[in-house]
């Protein structure tokens, strides 16, 4: 065990969750939920987690963050942060700041995690060292994976941005709904419709389509919870079309990677579904591939419902 503490996080555009571990392979501790609103730079949100905490800066630090990372500097997607790496390292005094992807941070906690964290949605088996695929739903997409290393137990964590890819229709009412998406944002990308803002903007669209009134349109909050009580059409077709594009997403991953390994459902939405999404069309629009619809049928999904997020484990292992 490495006897080096550190601060860990997993930054997302909303929320920024902080914990301390007291070294490699330490129980997390001290674990916070910062919203990312509530300051001006991930400096001083790690600056008011450790002021709470009565801590200076400890050695270590790793963040999983929701955006690409390709070099030193980082301006996040769905958020106003925008740092140097090393501007923070050199601020906050830590010897050392590995910043990584957050889904490829969840991506390296898998393995790790437990039986009671997930729940299985169809498929047989996991195929033993077989690729792994990740994707996500929370204020944005996240896309990872896992395949295997050189050597026998060791993992390679991908990153990329997948949740950027174009979004393809599997019906005339999926085909009208992204004509609006085009139209609204010039690209309709997966996560324009599978994420928090993209229930918002479905929403939108169906309105545009059905001609209604979206004066006062609803939050993504409002959206799954009228959806889930079955109290608003429109809101339900949102739910509707949101886990069949989910679907459609994440087979089209499964394919790209030969995720024999299972697919990982990762993000703070689809675990709020709860039996809906074991309801919807996810499975069937995840399998619906035409001639490899027998190969998807095998390949297991398995929602993450761990109460701390994993990916604060994974940034540790990032260390």
């Amino acid at each position: 065990m490495t006897e080096l503490a550190r601060v860990l996080g997993d930054v997302g555009g909303t929320n920024a969750r902080f914990a301390w571990q007291d070294g490699d392979g330490a129980p997390l501790r001290d674990i916070a939920t910062i919203p990312t609103a509530d300051h001006p730079s991930l400096a001083a949100a790690l600056a008011h987690y450790l002021h709470g905490l009565e801590r200076a800066a400890p050695p270590w630090c790793a963040i999983g963050i929701a955006n690409p990372i390709t070099g030193d500097h980082v301006q996040m997607t769905n958020s106003h942060w925008s740092f140097s790496i090393e501007a923070v390292r050199r601020e906050l005094g830590f010897e050392r700041l590995v910043v990584i992807n957050d889904f490829t941070a969840l991506a390296l906690a898998i393995p790790d995690l437990a039986p009671g964290d997930l729940r299985q949605l169809g498929g047989a088996a996991a195929v033993d060292g077989g690729p792994i695929a990740l994707v996500g739903p929370g204020t944005g997409l996240g896309v990872s994976g896992l395949v295997p290393g050189s050597e026998a137990g060791r993992w390679v964590a991908l990153q990329g941005e997948g949740g950027h890819v174009t979004l393809a229709a599997t019906n005339d009412r999926e085909a009208a709904v992204l004509g609006v998406l085009r139209e609204r944002f010039g690209h309709a990308s997966a996560e324009r419709a599978v994420s928090g803002q993209g229930l918002e903007a479905l929403h939108a669209a169906l309105c545009t389509l059905d001609g209604a009134d979206d004066a006062a349109p609803p939050t993504a909050a409002e959206i799954s919870r009228l959806g889930l009580a079955g109290s608003d059409a429109r809101c339900v077709e949102v739910l509707d079309l949101f886990c069949a594009f989910l679907g459609n997403v994440a087979g089209n991953l499964a394919l790209t990677l030969g995720a024999r390994g299972g697919v990982y459902i990762g993000g703070g939405i689809v675990p709020r579904l709860g039996d809906a999404f074991a309801r919807s069309r996810f499975r069937a629009c995840f399998e619906d591939k035409g001639r490899f619809r027998g190969y998807l049928a095998s390949i297991p999904v398995y929602v993450i419902h761990a109460e701390v997020s994993p990916a604060l484990l994974g940034a540790a292992r990032a260390l």
